[in-house]
């Protein structure tokens, strides 16, 4: 249960050695962080750049060094690899980043031969290799082009066969998913994904314990058992400065520490999510997502996620419930922790006669007028969240 740090940067060693101290004072026990292939192999197949190489040493060192593994995100491909068209090839140089390196490789293989070296450079001291991030994204900013299950599946199976040949016991994380409705991993899936990796990785930042529901069942639909790696999540506590920040509604600094604590405490006993991974353990000017701030101050979440890190087995907040009369009707409102949908259900008597599916403002709020037919009298109502189950719903009459 763990935080992303460090953008890579192979001249920035302090900020490396200040990342990984970070980490270690929030309890990380694991550590996520990006290698572009393009600045390791930036030339040739086989030709490592040696800077670049030192630098990744650096950070897989330090953290071992402080009890903590790494979970090595491998994307980027290098001009010489890339499959982009030739209007982009044109303008692509070694060791500048451009929009050629985020097409996939003309051929898968030498994408495994890359990992395979990290695999049998770093073994154990790595936790995981994770195939590429965010493949099915619309931006087209990380794994550009046509035909995406299909390319991505064949890097993710070369990947997989290159890796474990290299270190059988090496955890080879695939998909990096961010959409949660399971069309992407189906087409995966039809392209041939299964028993090529180990793990499941996806990156959710709205209502993250349906989303994972969700793309479990896809999972399970397909006779696959593979746990899932909830690999990248958060919140910016960019509120009230912002509204939106990076597509993904802005909170406070308190709602941000709760949300983490939260889901935490949620995941603790799910057998199926093997890891749980925070974004990001510093923000800066630009995202305030980071547990720590752009100067490295700590913030409420810092002290928070260290606390749930230490003792996760905690119940999530309860739900709340306040039942009023308003304008000739029955309002609902309360509160409950973040990360699925709600249900509420209103009965009089022994019979259900409402029922409503509903999701959390970002202050993880609600507020619901029942329809005026049910009358202002003799009403129960009960309100539970998906994940948590009607065993701790919250209850009120009137």
């Amino acid at each position: 249960m763990n935080v992303s740090v460090v953008d890579f940067d192979a001249s920035a060693r302090a900020t490396v050695d200040q990342a990984i101290a970070g980490a270690q004072a929030v309890g990380a026990h694991v550590i996520r962080f990006e290698i572009p292939w393009s600045a390791l192999e930036p030339s040739s197949r086989g030709q490592i750049d040696p800077k670049a190489l030192a630098y990744v040493d650096h950070i897989v060192a330090q953290a071992g060094a402080a009890g903590i593994r790494s979970v090595a995100l491998v994307e980027s491909t290098p001009c010489w690899a890339s499959s982009a068209p030739p209007a982009l090839l044109g303008h692509c140089t070694a060791g500048h980043t451009g929009g050629a390196h985020a097409w996939p490789p003309r051929d898968p293989s030498a994408y495994g031969a890359f990992v395979a070296f990290l695999a049998h450079r770093y073994g154990s001291k790595l936790a995981a290799i994770e195939v590429w991030n965010e493949p099915d994204q619309a931006n087209q900013l990380y794994f550009a082009g046509p035909h995406k299950p299909q390319r991505y599946a064949a890097v993710l199976r070369a990947a997989y066969t290159a890796i474990k040949r290299a270190d059988p016991s090496m955890q080879v994380l695939g998909g990096s998913l961010v959409g949660s409705n399971g069309a992407f991993l189906k087409a995966l899936y039809a392209s041939g994904i299964k028993g090529y990796y180990d793990g499941l990785s996806v990156h959710f930042y709205n209502l993250v314990l349906a989303s994972l529901r969700s793309i479990h069942e896809v999972q399970r639909a397909n006779g696959d058992l593979k746990p899932v790696w909830l690999n990248e999540f958060g919140w910016s506590s960019c509120w009230p400065r912002q509204r939106i920040q990076q597509e993904q509604a802005c909170v406070t600094s308190q709602a941000q520490a709760e949300n983490l604590s939260n889901i935490f405490r949620s995941l603790a006993r799910t057998p199926w999510v093997a890891s749980a991974i925070v974004y990001e353990l510093q923000g800066s000017l630009h995202e305030d997502f980071g547990v720590l701030t752009e100067t490295g101050a700590r913030k409420t979440s810092f002290g928070a996620l260290r606390s749930v890190l230490v003792s996760p087995l905690g119940k999530p907040s309860p739900v709340t419930v306040r039942l009023s009369r308003r304008d000739g009707r029955v309002v609902v409102s309360g509160s409950a922790p973040v990360g699925d949908y709600m249900q509420l259900e209103a009965f009089r008597g022994r019979r259900r006669r409402y029922r409503v599916l509903f999701t959390l403002n970002r202050f993880n709020r609600y507020s619901l007028p029942l329809p005026r037919a049910l009358g202002t009298h003799g009403l129960r109502v009960s309100v539970f969240q998906y994940w948590m189950g009607t065993a701790r719903a919250a209850r009120g009459s009137i």
